[in-house]
């Protein structure tokens, strides 16, 4: 099962749900702005799968997806835009480039997902991908990130999640406080026993919320404000993201950042 096993499809039913994603950006974005948005960047787009809902939302709607990787974005390509009316497809545009420096109409919404912007581990690299993401906005745009931290996040662990025809395994192999620098792995484990191994790495610096914040007042945005999901009557999270000054001490969470240009 591992070897006719894709890796992207296995990501997408793992840990991205776009639909919730491309809600929390269209309805935010417009309490801030009193507006829909219409046009949508996805920075570290991948496979460009939110590019793609955001394009299904609105006939109006246009999308921008970057990326380094060409592999990945021709898997897009192949599986995701090609299943898009032909209108639709015409309104999502693709570019095999370096967020930092890339350039593009400006965007009502720029997303930076997954916490790939992990990757950059100094201030000054940080700093450098906020200021072109800002760079990026139209003059009333919006930056969203999100986040994730809490005791667990700087734990050498492993997390199994059964779901429908495979096992999801979350790694986090090494942690290493002096420089606040985390290795992850994704593994994929199957019913007949066979093991997708390392599908995807992550080489990152885990950054705090704190410092997140400051490095996009230092980059130049306005307004910066960090949203955390709200929790029923159980205590377990419900799904709302609301603003929040101080957050919880969870012992694993995932936030939204909410930046104004």
């Amino acid at each position: 099962m591992a070897e006719s096993a894709d890796r992207h499809d296995l990501y997408e039913a793992s840990v991205q749900d776009v639909e919730v994603e491309i809600d929390f950006l269209d309805a935010t974005y417009e309490k801030l702005r009193a507006r829909k948005a219409t046009r949508f960047r996805e920075d570290f787009c991948g496979t460009a799968s939110a590019a793609c809902e955001w394009v299904r939302r609105r006939s109006g709607n246009e999308a921008i997806g970057v990326d380094l990787d060409r592999p990945t974005l021709d898997w897009g390509i192949d599986h995701r835009v090609s299943r898009l009316t032909a209108d639709a497809q015409l309104r999502v545009k693709l570019l095999q480039e370096d967020v930092c420096t890339v350039t593009a109409p400006p965007a009502d919404i720029i997303g930076a997902f997954n916490f790939s912007y992990n990757i950059f581990k100094s201030r000054d690299a940080l700093r450098g991908y906020f200021e072109n993401a800002r760079r990026g906005l139209a003059e009333d745009g919006v930056f969203f990130l999100d986040a994730f931290g809490g005791s667990e996040a700087i734990s050498e662990m492993k997390e199994k999640t059964k779901l429908d025809g495979f096992t999801y395994v979350w790694h986090q192999a090494r942690y290493r406080p002096v420089t606040g620098e985390i290795r992850c792995h994704i593994h994929f484990h199957f019913p007949d026993g066979s093991k997708l191994k390392k599908a995807f790495t992550y080489d990152w610096r885990l950054w705090t919320l704190p410092e997140i914040r400051e490095l996009l007042l230092e980059a130049g945005f306005g307004t910066v404000t960090v949203y955390w999901e709200g929790v029923d009557e159980d205590g377990e999270g419900n799904g709302v993201y609301e603003p929040d000054a101080h957050g919880e001490a969870d012992p694993a969470w995932i936030a939204y950042i909410v930046a104004e240009r």
